[in-house]
């Protein structure tokens, strides 16, 4: 159910950043509540606990945000204490963020290797990844893990690319148990 409460009030975020010709300033200031929520999680808890009402909720988001964001997104977080949904607050940006993102063709990928990779490597990738989806720039968060032993896994949204050599020794082994001995 989360996810479907992320996915509406994400969507209606999207649309309303759409309609007002304000998608740069909604997702600089969803990158702004997120990293305040991100930053005080007690706040987050006062936000969601029960016994806190939501007049109390709206006190509080009006002290935090009011003159910081715009009217649109302190209206819009208002809508989701109103709704009982601020619950959901952290998947619901995300969910924008992701589709601001998509519209605005960027690219997000995850990618990690079994050692550091190089600044030319990493630029090499980036050209790759740049020439091989329709994206026109990507934000490319690096990772490292010595089991992968060699190669890459890369993950842009649900797709994944795993050219690693503990992948290929996984695959192997799996054909190799198929084969029964005479």
């Amino acid at each position: 159910m989360a996810k479907l409460a992320a996915k509406t009030y994400g969507e209606s975020l999207f649309e309303l950043a759409l309609e007002e010709d304000k998608i740069d300033l909604l997702l600089e200031e969803a990158l702004f509540v997120q990293q305040i929520l991100n930053q005080n999680k007690d706040l987050l808890r006062l936000m969601t606990h029960p016994k806190v009402s939501k007049e109390e909720k709206q006190q509080v988001t009006e002290q935090i945000f009011k003159g910081k964001v715009s009217d649109e997104m302190t209206g819009f977080l208002a809508i989701l204490i109103l709704k009982g949904r601020f619950k959901e607050v952290e998947g619901i940006l995300a969910y924008f963020i992701a589709k601001v993102k998509e519209y605005k063709k960027i690219g997000v990928a995850f990618v990690t290797t079994a050692v550091e990779l190089k600044e030319e490597q990493k630029q090499a990738l980036t050209a790759k990844l740049l020439s091989t989806t329709e994206y026109e720039t990507m934000e490319i968060n690096y990772a490292t893990d010595n089991s992968l032993i060699g190669g890459m896994v890369i993950r842009i949204g649900d797709r994944v690319v795993d050219s690693s050599i503990k992948h290929k020794l996984n695959d192997l082994t799996r054909e190799l148990l198929k084969v029964q001995l005479a």
